[in-house]
């Protein structure tokens, strides 16, 4: 049974109820229900919504030490710490405001989820400035063979330098927010453009101008997939860090600046560079002696497991099939069918997005840095809606801190 699911006894067990009051929070659409496996009349109950109603009862009861308690472990994984109508992830799915993101991914533009995330509007992209050519100044840096900056590092010297000089960066008023952040997202494309020594193209679509820029047109539609299956995922470090800069004052830019360096820990966005490394591994050994080496060197399996996905990453199943139908004979793809087939029958984990994205740059011939610069693309999206729904709140995020020093 998946870990998001609680038998009767279970349920009861935790809310300190009988079955009969179970039942009536069932009834009042307190606590989600339903079917048991092979059409039994056994009912199973959502989890979360068992433990919110648990954490509910606990505020009544003592709200000072309930609080205390739950703003201990709310910001690791824990108890949801701010409303959101942008992106829900319940029940092993992803949703942007209430669209299947796997669904959305077989057809929607980068332009049409990044209009939805920040206007509710997926056809209401081509009214933003996501067409515009940005001038980069001499002072950015170039890519190319022998350069050693990477796209991470010219994506924050652009944003830095956009904070500080676009003089529309601090523009809060919100009818001008979505086209700031259009500004913003465009920038990052046209510094890959420049990054990769490839003249801008502001008239192609995001996902091709992508592919153009590594030189991988003939994939164009599975790096659309992934911007899409990436472009937002709820609370996540980054996107935590865009929303608190946001709520700060700053500008988009700065936003989308803070997110990029939350970004590059190995516990986010960087966690891609481990899998990459389990992938490579596996293609000079085999799976099983990757496997091992990786948990011995990391302690646990990189690219596989998803705290919020118990039964598997739904994005990482979308984007490999996807691979898998483009490119079956790709080293890597079956490679990662091997790493897949071990992981799962003596641990039981399922893959996550960072092997799917692993196996996707690997197959188009990029190396690991190129994993995080299609992480931050794609992100890019999410930061900006979070960073447009937290100007509208007016709110200042400054959570406090429990002393527990001397």
């Amino acid at each position: 049974m998946p870990e998001s699911l609680l038998h009767a006894a279970e349920a009861t067990a935790l809310l300190g109820v009988k079955p009969a009051t179970l039942y009536a929070y069932v009834s009042r659409g307190l606590i989600r229900s339903e079917a048991g496996p092979g059409g039994s009349r056994q009912r199973l109950y959502h989890a979360e919504d068992v433990r919110a109603l648990v954490a509910r009862q606990e505020l009544k009861r003592d709200p000072a030490g309930a609080a205390q308690g739950a703003a201990a472990g709310a910001l690791e994984w824990g108890m949801p710490v701010l409303d959101s109508a942008l992106t829900r992830i319940a029940g092993g799915t992803l949703s942007y405001r209430g669209r299947d993101a796997v669904a959305l991914a077989n057809s929607a533009t980068v332009e049409e989820v990044a209009a939805l995330l920040w206007t509710g509007d997926a056809g209401g992209w081509t009214t933003l400035p996501l067409r515009a050519r940005m001038n980069l100044g001499a002072t950015f840096p170039r890519g190319g063979a022998t350069s050693a900056v990477t796209s991470a590092e010219a994506f924050a010297h652009a944003l830095a330098h956009a904070g500080a000089q676009d003089i529309g960066a601090q523009d809060s008023r919100p009818e001008q927010l979505p086209a700031r952040a259009a500004r913003v997202l465009s920038l990052l494309y046209a510094t890959l453009e420049r990054q990769e020594r490839r003249p801008q193209a502001p008239d192609l679509p995001l996902h091709i101008r992508l592919a153009r820029a590594w030189g991988v047109s003939g994939e164009a539609d599975l790096l659309r997939r992934a911007l899409v299956l990436l472009a937002d995922h709820e609370l996540n470090v980054s996107t935590f860090a865009a929303r608190v800069t946001a709520s700060s004052g700053a500008g988009l830019p700065h936003a989308a600046l803070a997110a990029l360096c939350a970004l590059q820990g190995p516990r986010h966005g960087r966690a891609a560079f481990a899998a990459h490394e389990v992938l490579a591994h596996s293609l000079s050994t085999d799976a099983r002696t990757a496997l091992r080496t990786a948990t011995q060197r990391h302690a646990f399996l990189p690219g596989f497991d998803h705290h919020l996905y118990p039964d598997g990453d739904p994005r990482a199943h979308a984007l490999l099939g996807a691979l898998q139908a483009a490119q079956p004979k790709s080293p890597a793809v079956q490679a990662v069918r091997g790493l897949q087939a071990v992981a799962l029958a003596e641990t039981g984990e399922h893959t996550n997005i960072d092997l799917a994205l692993a196996a996707l740059t690997h197959t188009l011939g990029r190396g690991p840095d190129d994993a995080l610069t299609l992480f931050a693309l794609a992100r890019g999206v999410g930061w900006m809606a979070h960073a447009i729904e937290t100007v509208l709140s007016g709110s200042l995020i400054r959570p406090r801190a429990r002393y527990t020093g001397l």
